[in-house]
């Protein structure tokens, strides 16, 4: 029999690696600069956000959850009045072409391949509170095949972050605490995740005593029993979304891994290079 939670984990690990490289390139941030965005900064946001933006900052705060109002606001702000959104969607898309050519270019032609296939997958998948995903399904699907699977790739792994975010709110795991634990599991020094999405240490302080409160820290740092809900809450992400792989099928799941996992280290070293080892933590093996 399949091992569907095996290839849910897989999939999801590679569509991370896939996507993620892109939010740090420096062409990418080149391009949203040519397009008169001073410095090219919050090209993270501003790239990723794009299909929802028109809905409104509060719409962002609301999707993207573990990064702090005042950064996302910033970023939005900073791009908006230079550019539509779509023509900085087109030029993440050339940058994504640039890169791809220069990181694993014998990926674009069987990627590409598998797009109407992907799409299949994607207008199967639920859009009921997974506002993310869903804007990304909508918005406009490129005609060149690489860019196509490309972007149904990164709508699904938006159904997959959608779907994260809305077990930690049921959780009542908030923002702050989210980052703690993902930084705790993730084996980062100093707190670095929840620094990196704007928490003040002041912040930081609360959110270990709201943990603490339930057992899962002291008042520096996650425990060992935080580690483990941490990974329990990564485990129940996987098992919420092997419906969607399944559907799939494994003919098609077997083929995409077999085309991205090969090159997937490729798009890692990538963010080492442009950001440094700790950016994209989704894409990375935890430490010991």
């Amino acid at each position: 029999m399949t091992d569907w939670l095996t290839l849910t984990r897989r999939a999801g690990f590679a569509s991370h690696r896939l996507i993620g490289w892109i939010y740090w390139d420096p062409v990418a941030q080149q391009n949203l600069e040519k397009l008169g965005v001073p410095g090219g900064l919050g090209h993270y946001v501003a790239y990723r956000a794009a299909p929802l933006a028109a809905a409104g900052s509060e719409s962002i705060v609301a999707a993207f959850y573990t990064i702090k109002r005042e950064l996302l606001e910033f970023a939005l702000s900073h791009a908006s009045p230079h550019a539509t959104w779509h023509e900085i969607h087109q030029a993440r898309d050339q940058a994504l072409l640039t890169g791809i050519r220069q990181l694993a270019p014998e990926i674009e032609a069987p990627l590409g391949a598998l797009a109407k296939e992907l799409w299949a997958v994607v207008d199967a998948a639920p859009v009921g509170g997974r506002v993310l995903f869903a804007a990304h399904k909508q918005w406009q699907r490129p005609e060149h095949p690489f860019l196509s699977s490309w972007h149904a790739i990164n709508a699904l792994r938006e159904w997959r972050g959608d779907t994260h975010f809305a077990l930690l709110i049921t959780e009542g795991i908030g923002a702050v605490e989210a980052g703690l634990l993902h930084d705790a599991w993730m084996g980062y020094p100093d707190q670095w995740i929840p620094k990196s999405r704007g928490a003040s240490d002041e912040e930081i302080r609360m959110g270990l005593m709201s943990l603490a409160s339930r057992g899962l820290a002291d008042s520096t740092s996650v425990n060992s029993e935080g580690v483990r809900y941490r990974q329990w809450l990564e485990d129940k992400t996987d098992d919420l979304c092997v419906p969607i792989w399944q559907g799939a099928g494994e003919k098609l799941v077997t083929e995409f891994l077999d085309i991205v996992e090969p090159v997937s280290d490729r798009f890692l070293q990538h963010i080492n290079n442009t950001a440094g080892d700790f950016w994209m933590p989704a894409a990375r093996t935890r430490r010991t």
